[in-house]
């Protein structure tokens, strides 16, 4: 790292270290121009403004020249560092707080547009913005008997004989054998009386949209197995892995039996469907022997298990009835963590070992990748996620190079968490029929989580409300502001590889539109305009730009603090 002298100080750090070159290139510039310093603006209101000594130069002078060229010099560094510096840093967080202040002031004027703009802009902020939560200090300051009381209180679903020291199974205990039990390696992965038409749809694994609710009708029951053998054996990463197949199916016939099949979406159907989206995303053109064979197999691992042994419950649920899930936690990406520990945790069954022949750094690295992406796949991190992806296009196009160099861990596992996320929203980027079967799937497991929050007499979490809820709305709502943009950002990340999935998520958001019922009639004794926002069909879609002028970088008060 390249040392930087401001006045006597030596500076260190790459943010202290280009603001440094900048004051000096700010004050050479002075004494090269003789601009008057009362006519910048930094003249007033910046104690820390150095006014520059005056210095004779004459335009042609050595001592000129000698200045000019220096000036350029450390003009030319700091572009270098701006060009080069890791975005999962500062400059990750200043473009996630500016985006988040964007898809705030776009929601605040959605939700006054209606009832149900309020709610979809309650379920948007609550699942998809990672929020800070501001505590009141004055409050922590209880009565020592209040705060041995509340020590005495147990979290509300552990029981006497609760462990915490364990991972153990949301609804039933894990297994600690493999449960591929058969005495031969099926053609693919699963015993079915249907290989011929399974095989064909397997064919088209490649392709975008593939039917994957015929997957698992024709699987038996065990799509993400057929998949993930399909997509492993393609690549020939069991090769990679030094694994024999009967050792890859024990690991994935056990995953699959771990994952809930009571739940209506978040199944391993659709882990299968992720794995395949990530399958297809790998292949991308634009990303084509970028990633190398262990990179891309801790890509496809982490589509398998992203979702292990969910219980059909959102993060904010557990974390609100004191699971034991969110104390084991800390309420920080709960189930995600889950995932992780329940994966990891079935690799250590009797031959269950896909990544034992693996040297011990490949394995490290390869767990780390895992983690790293499936945490991601927390959808509180979304905004995180977008502005990180944002940054790395943005900065391809300024950089002028028009290249993807990914030369760094951090800018590589950057694109594979973006790539997963996206896979894990893809539904709407799917053919409408799949899409609707998604949505259909996903909101009987809300409106199953209300049913469960009303019994209790909790508050009924946003869109989780079967009696109150507006589909075709939240979908719309749904894919300007969180889907659209992610998609957007990733098509010219690959450009002009993803402009067909582009396509198909604009004609499904204009379906759900047009599908939208039209507002009843203002009742009397409200106002004329009242209602009339439901049935406009307005593109409203949530522009992801770091380019903002000052007028929009302000956030409004009420709505921020409600972030």
């Amino acid at each position: 790292m390249l040392l930087v002298l401001h006045g006597e100080d030596l500076i260190v750090t790459p943010f202290a270290q280009v603001l440094a070159s900048l004051r000096s290139v700010r004050n050479n510039f002075l004494c090269l121009t003789n601009v008057p310093v009362s006519k910048s603006r930094r003249s007033s209101g910046v104690a820390t403004a150095v006014t520059p000594q005056p210095k004779n130069l004459n335009p042609g002078d050595e001592a000129y020249m000698k200045l000019a060229l220096e000036t350029v010099e450390e003009l030319d560094w700091c572009l270098d560092q701006l060009e080069t510096i890791q975005t999962h840093r500062s400059v990750s967080d200043m473009a996630s707080l500016k985006f988040k202040r964007m898809l705030n002031k776009e929601l605040s004027h959605f939700s006054e547009s209606s009832k149900s703009g309020n709610q979809i802009s309650e379920y948007i902020c609550s699942t998809f913005l990672d929020k800070q939560q501001e505590l009141d200090i004055p409050s922590l300051q209880v009565e020592e008997n209040t705060e041995r009381s509340k020590k005495k209180e147990k979290p509300r679903h552990a029981g006497p004989g609760t462990t915490m020291s364990q991972i153990s199974g949301v609804k039933r205990a894990l297994t600690h054998t493999n449960s591929f039990t058969g005495e031969r390696v099926p053609r693919y992965g699963v015993e079915t009386l249907h290989e011929e038409e399974l095989g064909r749809q397997l064919g088209e694994l490649e392709r975008w949209g593939v039917d994957i609710f015929r997957i698992g009708d024709l699987s038996c029951g065990r799509p993400l197995t057929a998949v993930a053998y399909a997509a492993f054996t393609s690549r020939e990463l069991l090769g990679t892995l030094q694994v024999p197949a009967r050792t890859f199916l024990a690991f994935a016939v056990t995953l699959e039996e771990h994952y809930c099949r009571d739940n209506p979406f978040h199944n391993s159907l659709h882990a299968a469907d992720v794995t395949q989206s990530t399958h297809v995303l790998l292949n991308t053109p634009a990303l084509d022997a970028v990633f190398t064979p262990i990179e891309t197999c801790a890509a496809l691992f982490a589509a398998c298990v992203h979702d292990v042994d969910h219980p059909g419950l959102t993060n904010q649920f557990l974390v609100n009835s004191s699971s034991e899930l969110a104390l084991m936690y800390n309420d920080e990406s709960v189930l995600e963590n889950h995932h992780l520990a329940v994966a990891f945790k079935l690799l250590q069954n009797e031959g269950c070992d896909i990544f034992i022949n693996l040297h011990k750094k490949q394995r490290q690295t390869l767990r780390k990748m895992v983690i790293d992406m499936v945490l991601s796949t927390d959808m509180s991190k979304h905004m995180s996620l977008l502005a990180d992806l944002k940054t790395m296009v943005e900065t391809k196009k300024v950089a002028g190079s028009g290249v993807l160099l990914l030369d760094n861990y951090t800018d590589r596992i950057q694109v594979l968490e973006n790539l997963v996320h996206c896979a894990d929203l893809s539904n709407p980027t799917k053919p409408l029929p799949l899409y609707k079967r998604w949505v259909a799937l996903l909101m009987e497991e809300f409106f199953q989580q209300g049913d469960r929050e009303r019994e209790h007499g909790m508050d009924i979490s946003p869109m989780c409300d079967r009696h109150n809820a507006t589909i075709e709305k939240s979908q719309v709502g749904f894919i300007d502001y969180i889907v659209h943009p992610l998609w957007e950002t990733w098509a010219d990340l690959v450009h002009p590889d993803a402009q067909d999935i582009l396509d198909t998520l604009e004609e499904n958001r204009d379906y759900y539109q047009s599908m939208i019922p039209p507002s009843p009639p203002p009742a009397p004794i409200q106002t004329s305009h009242s209602g009339q926002d439901d049935d406009r069909p307005e593109q409203i879609r949530f522009q992801v730009t770091l380019e903002e002028g000052e007028g929009s970088e302000e956030c409004e008060g009420e709505g921020d603090g409600g972030m």
